[in-house]
């Protein structure tokens, strides 16, 4: 999709209701959203994440969306698909700027080529005890990506018609830190297997892309 057009049309998610949960549900299985609706007195004591789902031109202005793949580590997220952001540090103002901050320092885009035009909604991570806030931001002037080489193994740059064609949505059983041999809908995006929270995020800029393009 030509991003000229894009960015036109993205601004009117700005007045749209968050379809929340029931979009993010779509795409987290069933034993996390059980653990999600027991996880209430837990979630009070959540650390707090800012991310950001960052929309750009690539390619003869064809509009792309960016994830980033991080590094192996010992952690519950290690070598996952994710968006750029990270865990609210004290100078940062709001979970806005986290997000900001942190997309700046993992992939070198600077703050204020950004414009950030609607928070989404919050996702409560379980196994790591984050309460994730996303942002859905335009990037209409990309410089090159300078990558975070400790915490970011690689780029992956998503166009947005395989970003929203269905025929991208699947099921994969996987084995994970924290539950084996479980039944996960996915996306599978530029040949990776995108699930997890960052599913469930991506479920709901889509369903809010979909009312607008």
């Amino acid at each position: 999709m030509d991003y000229t057009f894009f960015s036109q049309q993205v601004s009117k998610i700005k007045n749209l209701p968050l379809p929340g949960e029931a979009a993010h549900f779509k795409m987290a299985h069933k034993d996390r959203i059980e653990e999600l609706e027991l996880a209430n007195p837990q979630r009070k004591n959540a650390k707090k994440a800012g991310v950001l789902a960052l929309f750009y031109p690539k390619n003869a202005n064809i509009t792309h969306l960016l994830l980033i793949l991080r590094k192996t580590y010992k952690g519950v997220h290690s070598n996952q698909i994710a968006f750029p952001g990270g865990k609210l540090e004290l100078q940062d103002v709001d979970l806005k700027e986290t997000a900001l901050r942190e997309t700046q320092e993992e992939v070198g885009v600077p703050i204020k080529r950004v414009k950030v035009v609607k928070s989404l909604s919050k996702v409560y991570i379980p196994p790591s005890n984050f309460e994730v806030h996303p942002y859905l931001g335009l990037y209409n002037e990309p410089l090159p990506f300078v990558l975070q080489e400790d915490e970011v193994e690689s780029i992956v740059e998503v166009s947005l018609t395989d970003f929203m064609n269905d025929a991208n949505l699947f099921e994969q059983t996987l084995s994970t830190s924290y539950a084996k041999n479980i039944i996960v809908p996915a996306f599978k995006l530029n040949g990776y297997t995108v699930w997890g929270a960052t599913a469930m995020m991506l479920s709901e800029v889509k369903e809010l892309l979909r009312q607008v393009l």
